[in-house]
């Protein structure tokens, strides 16, 4: 079975433009813009199945379709390649070795919005990463397939990169518009959602970048042909796994969407000798963990969520018995408290409070009465202005689920009993 996203990748380097072109690169490009109108491509993309592969999973079809037609002025389309959750890489491993089937996947997404002009919203630190995108819309520029009336038709379209500072807020989606705009990025009150009132006022898609690379391939081979990539049938498409922590092999893999979370870890070599596994972060850092029974759990969306967590980013944190979950959490608590850009109570408080909290607790001084304050603020911190905060929770509510009995033990003991 031949997947899209890694297909076109060469060991150790990046793949050339036209090894791209000679391997089927653009073939989608030039479909669509000769042969298809805007709304049959975005039709084939909401038929694919295809779902947001940045953490939330909306299917990007319909996504698309809230964009009105009928709004005066521009529309904008946005990259969110801001990459900042622990425990996932993906988007800088697909454009270190890839950066085509990006490019491709935004004209096309242009094409389909109407939109002229789309910006690559990406953290500062990914230099590979810009450069090979920099490189990648030049090239393409050159041999017509972007800027002025691509393929000699009246459709023209450009590509700008933005290189950011680099903030995991900029994660949401309407915090990276205002970012992009020189402002504090600080989320935006919804309604209106940036499909109607975006970037500069206008009509806004934000997609990721995974999700944008696998537009060329659902356009040049069908909505169907997609969806049978899925190992389970209601998947669609394959999914990039970044995978870390107590693996003999830590790396980024593209698997089926539906393959169990066993095959996940096989693809990376399994577990490091001698170790067995105790539990993971499936979906990043902002995702409960699942346990050993979830080994034949098929990594998709809906499957993920009725267990219990969500497939997230891919971004599998894997921990085996000598681990502290207790610590693990208090450490992904410490990195939510200090991206909270501060703007609703709840989170500039209440993130810096639990981390105190486990802090105690992993310290050897924490009292019984923790363990209920824990249990509160995972209810009361889903009430905030974004996800940052919610998410920031879902680690703590997983620990408070499947492992009180460790956090109690560091009370008991009156210390980790891991150390």
């Amino acid at each position: 079975m031949t997947l899209p996203l890694f297909r076109h990748n060469r060991a150790n380097r990046v793949v050339t433009f036209d090894e791209y072109r000679e391997e089927g690169g653009f073939e989608g490009l030039k479909k669509a813009f000769t042969g298809m109108s805007p709304a049959e491509v975005q039709q084939t993309v909401i038929d694919s199945g295809l779902r947001g592969r940045g953490g939330a999973g909306f299917p990007t079809g319909r996504k698309w379709s809230f964009v009105p037609r009928d709004l005066p002025g521009p529309r904008w389309l946005i990259c969110n390649c801001d990459e900042m959750e622990p425990g996932t890489y993906k988007d800088r491993v697909l454009l270190e070795h890839n950066p085509y089937s990006l490019i491709e996947g935004m004209t096309l997404a242009c094409y389909a919005l109407g939109v002229r002009h789309a910006f690559i919203f990406i953290r500062k630190g990914y230099e590979k990463a810009a450069a090979n995108l920099a490189r990648g819309i030049e090239e393409a520029k050159q041999a017509g397939l972007l800027g002025e009336k691509i393929l000699g038709t009246e459709h023209s379209i450009d590509l700008d990169l933005h290189l950011s500072a680099g903030r995991y807020i900029c994660g949401e989606e309407t915090a990276l518009i205002n970012a992009l705009e020189g402002r504090r990025p600080n989320p935006r009150q919804k309604p209106p959602f940036p499909a109607v009132k975006g970037l500069w006022q206008g009509p806004t898609v934000v997609n990721n970048v995974e999700t944008l690379a696998n537009i060329p391939a659902i356009v040049a081979n069908g909505a169907a042909w997609f969806k049978g990539l899925a190992l389970n049938p209601e998947g669609a498409g394959s999914k990039l796994f970044c995978v870390s922590g107590s693996v003999k092999n830590r790396a980024c893999v593209e698997l089926p969407i539906g393959s169990t979370l066993e095959a996940v870890l096989d693809a990376c070599g399994g577990m490091r000798e001698g170790r067995k596994f105790k539990a993971c972060i499936p979906g990043g850092a902002s995702t409960q963990f699942l346990k050993p029974e979830h080994m034949t759990l098929p990594m998709d969306y809906d499957t993920v969520a009725k267990a219990g967590s969500r497939l997230g980013s891919g971004g599998v944190i894997v921990f085996d018995e000598s681990h502290c979950l207790v610590e693990a959490t208090l450490n992904l608590i410490t990195f939510f408290a200090r991206e909270s850009c501060g703007w609703c109570t709840p989170c500039r408080e209440g993130l810096p409070f639990v981390k105190e909290i486990l802090t105690r607790i992993e310290n050897g001084r924490g009292v019984e009465d923790d363990i209920v304050i824990l249990r509160e603020h995972v209810k009361y911190l889903n009430y905030t202005f974004c996800a940052l905060a919610p998410g920031a929770m879902a680690p703590l509510d997983g620990l408070l689920r499947d492992f009180e009995d460790e956090v109690r033990e560091h009370i008991v003991k009156k210390k980790c009993p891991l150390k």
